[in-house]
């Protein structure tokens, strides 16, 4: 490769390929033909055919295989977006090529485990992006650290490089609470209609008050996020009210239980 090909000019040569077409494929598709990414084509297994066409209807240069090794043969760039039963069940009847980038997208395989599997000294990252990367935001822990993945993924979300593969469970461990988040709105939701709201005005406000909340967050992230607790609390006011029911209720030593249960399932 000529010295002075920069890396706009790498992503145009690029040929990606993703192995298993669920929420996140989907996700991370829409997050990058949305970008300013430039690529030769998006090869995608067809797994999940209402998810693989609906891809293929919505973007350019989009094809669907029906056969993993052609994604294989044909793309530098290849995806594993598999669950961890069918990704320890394919990944070693695969031919993968030395000067292939993979990404790994599976919560328990490791990168040593994924290096036996793939068999040449290829490129190999694992990833956690989750759904919101569709709209180009979001963090993208990946390890180990890798220049070119980062700047692929830094145009769709927000990298975090990890160097040890340890402390990358910390962060899988975490991405384990997206549903548990969705279910707070939903049951808050839920309690306003109960109430005589519409529910599209409930789910609206709802949605919007932890957007708010959230962008907050990020803003003052400099400090400590205990000052925001802090902060958002006034002596016998309503938030102080529901921080003292929640935590005698034990809430939120549930939500340190739950994550050390996923830890520990991870780090076996």
């Amino acid at each position: 490769m000529p010295k002075n090909l920069g890396f706009v000019d790498i992503l145009i040569t690029m040929k990606l390929g993703f192995i298993g077409t669920g929420k996140i494929t989907s996700s991370v598709i829409t997050g990058i033909c949305n970008s300013s990414i430039k690529y030769n084509k998006i090869m995608i297994s067809s797994r999940n055919n209402k998810i693989s066409k609906n891809l293929k209807s919505k973007f350019k240069k989009i094809y669907i295989e029906k056969n993993n090794q052609k994604i294989i043969d044909n793309c530098n760039w290849v995806f594993l977006a598999v669950t961890p039963t069918v990704g320890m069940k394919i990944i070693n009847s695969l031919n993968f090529k030395s000067n292939q980038t993979i990404i790994s997208f599976i919560s328990t395989i490791t990168i040593p485990q994924l290096k036996k599997m793939v068999k040449v000294k290829a490129d190999i990252v694992r990833a956690i992006p989750l759904p919101p990367i569709s709209l180009k935001k979001g963090p993208v822990p990946i390890c180990p650290p890798n220049r070119k993945v980062k700047n692929f993924f830094d145009k769709i979300g927000s990298t975090v490089e990890i160097k040890d593969e340890k402390l990358s469970i910390n962060f899988w461990s975490t991405s384990g609470m997206m549903a548990s988040y969705y279910e707070m709105l939903k049951v808050m939701s839920d309690w306003l209609v109960k109430r005589g709201i519409k529910r599209l005005d409930a789910q609206k406000y709802i949605t919007t008050l932890f957007l708010a909340l959230s962008e907050d967050a990020v803003v003052n992230s400099k400090k400590e996020l205990k000052h925001l607790v802090k902060e958002s609390q006034t002596p016998k006011g309503l938030n102080e009210q529901g921080l003292k029911e929640m935590s005698k209720k034990g809430v939120y030593k549930s939500v340190i239980n739950t994550l050390n249960s996923i830890h520990k399932r991870l780090n076996k």
